[in-house]
């Protein structure tokens, strides 16, 4: 099986449907992957999908190839990501800790692909490199396994409106885009208490109003106005596939994913008092004394969501996060990212105020940049890390991080630039305390990146 080597990400597997990625393809990783967990001696698999056009045929081929290495196969229908991972992290003493969701999360409607959980474990890298290997060389285990449906959505509903209490009703709007969250999380969040104002539930892989992706500003326009016009309490936007949450105020502000862990350590850290909190390197520098005022140790991670999960289980964290929206819950939760889950934890901590929208926006905040991109040839970004690693100055830093790309911590703001490790690009994120700190940090950042990569030229991120 000849299979397009750009497809197998760091993360996740993820291509364009009928170029790169087709039913054959989920045949074979099917066998791969089957093979694998048969080597681990799992039994059992759950497969789901989101809402994508393609997800029925891909998911019908994926689990061919599992049941033909003698797995048995839970077949959970169109599901969120992380109700896939629930499944996955609730089943292990049925021999079924593993499991593969079929979703291109915000990828453009053309694109497909496969978030994996193998053992308990989410796999990435080598991982993913080793079933590429098996898939070329076809070397799969031979035996027959069977499949069944399983409807999860009352048992994770039950779960999630048994742990998260509100002190009150909440009036909120939730858009989903029309991703396969839709389907679930308004029920979920009725079952909290709250009353929901609906935009674009209805699954449509189509995507035909606004793409799920609620890191871009844009695509919270809309949702803006709704909670304005209905005179909600708060705002919230899932991205495609569920693992990730947009929040919006009343006054229109959005409160990105560094400032929400803010809150959530604060909260976390009343129960497990001077326990680590971990998070990405691309969030805001206002965010570890706000776990040390809170009571907790901040610990700084690489970027990707498989990255910090690995972290999350070998420190014992309670909780971590990242810029782009992956927000991992650990105490009272499994410990990966599901948005809807995030949504009720963040309700829970709301209600006990009577002005939601002041407790966020009292979070403490910067100027920033959003993510940019520098477009590179493919595997030049890594080469320019190096050669900036070992040739820029920044002068005025107090401290200078290199756990993934190169950090510059300055009294008043941070720099960052670092290699994507989806796409040829670097990304970069630049932070003050004033508009003034901004401009200067990223001024001397690009200084720095120009003197290795004289043609970089800077866009904003596509995600």
């Amino acid at each position: 099986m000849q299979a397009n080597p750009s497809v197998f990400k760091a993360y996740d597997i993820r291509g364009i449907v009928g170029t790169t990625i087709d039913e054959r393809f989920a045949e074979h990783l099917g066998r791969a992957f089957g093979s694998e967990a048969v080597r681990l001696g799992e039994k059992a698999v759950a497969v789901g999908r989101d809402g994508r056009l393609s997800g029925p045929a891909l998911s019908a081929a994926l689990i061919r190839g599992l049941k033909s290495t003698g797995l048995d196969v839970v077949d959970l229908g169109a599901v969120t990501t992380p109700m896939l991972y629930y499944v996955a992290a609730t089943r292990a003493q049925h021999g079924c800790s593993s499991g593969i969701q079929v979703t291109g999360s915000h990828n453009p409607k053309d694109y497909n692909g496969f978030k994996m959980v193998l053992a308990g474990r989410a796999i990435y890298g080598d991982d993913i490199q080793r079933l590429r290997h098996r898939m070329e060389a076809e070397n799969y285990v031979k035996a027959g396994g069977r499949a069944a449906t399983m409807d999860v959505l009352a048992e994770y509903t039950k779960r999630i409106a048994s742990d998260c209490k509100l002190e009150r009703k909440m009036k909120i709007v939730v858009d989903s885009g029309n991703g396969i969250p839709g389907a679930s999380a308004p029920g979920i969040l009725r079952a909290l208490g709250c009353e929901v104002i609906e935009l674009y539930s209805e699954v449509d892989g189509d995507f035909p109003n606004h793409h799920p992706d609620p890191s871009k500003p844009e695509n919270l326009v809309e949702l803006i106005a709704t909670v304005q016009r209905e005179g909600a309490e708060l705002g919230l936007a899932f991205d495609g596939d569920g693992d990730r949450l947009g929040v919006v105020t009343t006054d229109g502000q959005i409160i990105y994913p560094d400032r929400q862990l803010m809150l959530f350590a604060r909260d976390v850290l009343q129960r497990r008092p001077g326990a680590s909190i971990i998070f990405d390197v691309k969030c805001t520098q206002r965010l570890a004394p706000a776990i040390r005022d809170a009571g907790g140790v901040p610990l700084m991670w690489k970027t990707g969501h498989s990255l910090i999960k690995a972290k999350l289980k070998e420190t014992g964290a309670p909780l971590a996060g990242e810029m782009s929206g992956h927000i991992f819950f650990a105490e009272r939760w499994y410990g990966f990212d599901d948005a809807t889950y995030t949504a009720a934890r963040l309700l829970e901590i709301l209600s006990r105020s009577s002005d939601p929208s002041a407790v966020l926006n009292a979070l403490p905040t910067s100027f920033n940049t959003p993510e940019l991109n520098v477009p590179c040839a493919e595997g030049e970004h890594h080469a320019v890390i190096d050669r900036l690693r070992a040739t820029a100055r920044f002068d005025g830093a107090n401290e200078i991080v290199t756990i993934d790309g190169l950090r510059a911590d300055y009294a008043d703001g941070f720099g960052l630039v670092r290699a994507s490790n989806t796409t040829p690009v670097l990304v970069l994120r630049f932070e003050g305390h004033t508009p003034e700190a901004l401009e200067r940090i990223e001024g001397d950042f690009m200084a720095a990146l120009r003197a290795v990569k004289p043609d970089a030229q800077v866009g904003a991120s596509a995600h």
